[in-house]
């Protein structure tokens, strides 16, 4: 007798076919490059290396989840990101300026010593100012996550020991027309064992051969369901970091 368990088998497929996609099938699958990426220009093995980091920091999934990020910027200024919305706060006691900015529309608000900027071109310069902060600090903070951000190119650069005589899978990062120094170039030198930075180096032009600083990039936390790097070895960069799933409104609209 003929088995009708093939038969079975397409109707049950027909069946889940039509039925209505449940959210986690909804959600982001691996780590797709954000547009303008630049995909073509980057090796295989980079993109390969950018995922592993991604995926050892949390995931995609928990880094898109997550919404507010605060932490305090080498003791300069302190910030406060909405990443769902775009809102950023900045408070910087060393010249007593509040910024409110959302850094996906330009607009925003400004208090300098106790009195609002109304002037619509010095708001607007400031505001600017704010976005560029905004820019620099996060980058510090959380550059792993922005490995295949628009206008990236990524290139393996083979195994190397990093300064602490740590083996490691080196990625370079050229970029092309983004962020507020292009021209930049950055190495990272990533863990073969943890697939985690532990080192980045800054080149101030794309150019040049050797580095103009290097940097630990070290002492991983949870926050949240990510990772995140603060308070490093060597005690630069960012400080007090703190991830929430709710904050109040008010500390992006009030000074």
């Amino acid at each position: 007798m003929k088995s009708l368990y093939p038969l079975a088998l397409l109707l049950l497929l027909v069946i889940s076919a039509c039925q209505k996609p449940t959210e986690e099938s909804t959600a982001v699958v691996g780590n797709p490059p954000a547009e303008g990426f630049n995909l073509d220009g980057s090796d295989p093995a980079a993109i390969e290396l950018a995922d592993s980091i991604m995926s050892a920091m949390g995931g995609r999934a928990n880094w898109d989840a997550t919404r507010f990020i605060s932490w305090n910027f080498f003791g300069r200024r302190d910030l406060v990101w909405d990443k769902a919305t775009g809102r950023v706060r900045i408070e910087s006691p060393t010249d007593s300026t509040i910024y409110l900015v959302n850094v996906k529309t330009g607009e925003g608000r400004v208090q300098m010593k106790g009195q609002e900027l109304v002037e619509p071109d010095s708001l607007a310069k400031m505001l600017d100012r704010a976005k560029s902060m905004w820019i620099n600090d996060s980058y510090w903070l959380v550059m792993p996550y922005k490995l295949k951000d628009t206008g990236v190119t990524l290139k393996y650069l083979g195994e190397e020991k990093n300064s602490n005589d740590v083996l490691c899978n080196v990625l370079e990062l050229t970029f092309n027309e983004v962020g507020v120094t292009p021209e930049n170039k950055y190495q990272l030198y990533v863990g073969v064992k943890d697939n985690l930075i532990n080192e980045w180096r800054y080149f101030k032009s794309a150019e040049l051969d050797s580095a103009t600083a290097i940097w630990p990039f070290d002492n991983y936390k949870k926050h949240g369901n990510i990772l995140l790097s603060a308070d490093r070895s060597d005690g630069k960069g960012p400080q007090n970091v703190k991830v929430d799933a709710e904050l109040p409104d008010t500390i992006f609209e009030e000074f």
